[in-house]
């Protein structure tokens, strides 16, 4: 497994750079991860973008790097720490230096200088490709493939001139730095993969889950789902609307879920502030709606372009009044996936709003999937009670009562336009009938039928995940991107011959109180992973009567970079060690 990362100005070409090498490398049957620093402006600020490298699945960031390629001297101030016993290609232009407490090899080399040969100053993001497949021992063939692909529509002159300028700077490593690399990726495992983002795989699944109308409003990180499905939705016959504002976008999804049709729309912590209000009147008059919300570092406007998972209370109990929701929480591109799709049957089902809580990670962050892992079953879509037509004729002279009390709390629903229906759907409480009352009788009867019904949610999917013995002697926990990093921890710690789990939350509210305690019932320590920094996972916790003070430590992070494993390792140490003392 090999760590590359390249550094330099935002707007130089670093994130065409890195998906190039990501790109090639996944053709050629290597798993790959790429993630990036970048600044809140469009140009300017210092960026990177790093790619991990492997025969086997990467789902984390790691701090150590093998090959650091610097387009400016602060990429090498600033990074190469991370590169101890490493290479550090430069572009010679700005006379690299390397500091003296460095130990690494510098290769300086005129990325620059060849970068205008061949015709322009832009042609250095392929001349840094070139070399860095040369110090990666990868053959250049696949590159010279790939950019034909990619440029031959462009003419075979534009082709030409970036394979030149690709093999310019393979040919100038291998002449000059021939033996410098002794660096060596381990065999390529064929299969036919994609790589693509937590936000592309929950485009895709609300798609394959029916979603025809997507209403939003930009913002980081979640505008990629939108521009997604505007290039995916005119296959299936699909409509983006890009609203005024969050608001808008919150009551046109809420108009359209009204009206009959699956509709999403996907924000960030500040957006979703603004989308409160509405939430409220989807879960009132119960009106099915999915939001995703990608956090980011907050409050305000915080880092919107950094890692954080610090919204979670703001989804669940945000807004005025009891206004419960449902809450997934998805840590995979298999479950960016599902979630995706599965979302709108339950919104449907229990006919509520129905909060994809995603975070930054996950969300923008590349990486290698096998496309089968995106087909999984066949998706069903469920619509829930809905009465046709024919169905209220068989009524007959039955009122049909849009509100009426139910064992589960779910009441059949009619879509406009039915002869018969009804279609009183205010935020005002309301009788059976929809019709306005604040009887106290009918207040306590309608507030616990809308709280009853998202219980169903238990019978509907799985809330609690595990991965390892049933019995280990430390349980790492946590949602979202963490779940990565603590797989990487837990393969570390197992292979020191440690008994250890990792286990994740499914669905986040109503909180799955009894999954979690069969789930949890022979863990003998747990480790709680979370990036915020008033542990808000751990409060859910305690508020469903599940945190126990003598087995639960937490480590926080909450800096904006998300999770490495060696950090994980790092807070797992002390509570392994304990234990193991407490047995002896």
């Amino acid at each position: 497994m090999i760590a590359w990362k390249i550094g330099g100005e935002q707007g130089e070409g670093i994130d065409s750079t890195g998906d190039v090498l990501a790109t090639v490398a996944n053709r050629m049957g290597y798993f790959v991860y790429g993630y990036k620093h970048f600044s809140s402006r469009i140009k300017g600020g210092h960026t990177t973008y790093k790619v991990r490298i492997a025969n086997r699945r990467v789902e984390a960031a790691i701090e150590k790097t093998d090959i650091l390629v610097a387009l400016n001297q602060d990429t090498i101030d600033k990074h190469s720490h991370e590169v101890n016993g490493g290479l550090i290609l430069a572009d010679s232009a700005f006379k690299p230096v390397l500091p003296e407490h460095i130990r690494a090899t510098l290769i300086p080399l005129p990325l620059t200088e060849i970068a205008k040969s061949h015709g322009s100053v832009v042609m250095r993001n392929m001349v840094s490709v070139g070399a860095s497949a040369a110090l990666l021992n990868l053959p250049a063939e696949p590159f010279l493939s790939y950019i034909e692909s990619k440029f031959g529509r462009k003419g075979p002159e534009i082709v030409k001139a970036n394979q030149d300028a690709l093999m310019d700077g393979f040919n100038r490593v291998k002449d000059e730095y021939g033996q410098v690399s002794q660096l060596t990726l381990e065999n390529p495992v064929p299969g036919d993969r994609l790589v693509i983002t937590g936000n592309d795989a929950i485009a895709l699944g609300a798609i394959a889950g029916g979603c025809r109308i997507m209403c939003g409003y930009p913002i980081t990180p979640a505008t990629d789902i939108m521009e997604s499905l505007i290039k995916w939705f005119p296959l299936v016959g699909g409509t983006v609307v890009q609203m005024e504002d969050e608001l808008g976008s919150m009551s046109a999804c809420i108009g359209a879920g009204y009206a009959g049709a699956r509709s999403m729309t996907a924000t960030s912590g500040p957006g979703f502030s603004l989308m409160q209000e509405g939430l409220g009147l989807a879960m009132m008059a119960e009106i099915p709606v999915v939001v995703v919300d990608t956090q980011r570092s907050g409050p305000s406007t915080g880092m919107p372009t950094k890692q954080e998972q610090s919204d979670l209370l703001s989804m669940i109990i945000g807004g005025h009044g009891d206004g419960a929701r449902v809450v997934l929480t998805p840590s995979t591109l298999e479950e960016s996936f599902e979630d995706g799709h599965e979302a709108f049957n339950i919104a449907d089902a229990l006919q509520t709003p129905v909060i994809i809580a995603t975070d930054l990670s996950l969300a923008l962050w590349s990486q290698s999937i096998d496309r089968a892992d995106l087909n999984g079953p066949a998706v069903q879509i469920d619509r829930g009670p809905i009465l046709s037509g024919e169905d209220l004729q068989k009524l007959g002279e039955e009122v049909f009562l849009r509100y009426q009390i139910t064992e589960t709390g779910v009441s059949p629903r009619t879509l406009p336009g039915s002869l018969g229906g009804q279609y009183l759907a205010t935020g005002v409480e309301h009788q059976v009938n929809g019709k306005v009352s604040e009887d106290p009788t009918n207040r306590v009867k309608m507030m616990e039928k809308r709280l009853q019904k998202l219980e169903g949610i238990h019978a509907m999917r799985q809330g609690v995940k595990w991965e390892g013995p049933e019995d280990a002697d430390l349980v790492l926990l946590g949602i979202g991107a963490t779940v990565g990093a603590m797989r990487e921890a837990k393969d570390a710690l197992a292979a020191e011959g440690h008994r250890v789990a990792i286990s994740w939350l499914r669905t986040l509210s109503p909180f799955p109180v009894e999954h979690f305690q069969n789930a949890f019932k022979k863990a003998k320590k747990v480790l709680l992973v979370e990036q915020n920094a008033t542990s808000q996972v751990g409060l859910l916790m305690r508020a469903a009567g599940v945190y126990d003070d003598n087995r639960i430590s937490t480590t926080l992070k909450y800096d904006g970079v998300q999770f490495f494993p060696s950090e994980i390792i790092d807070a797992a140490r002390p509570l392994l060690e304990t234990y193991a003392e407490v047995t002896q």
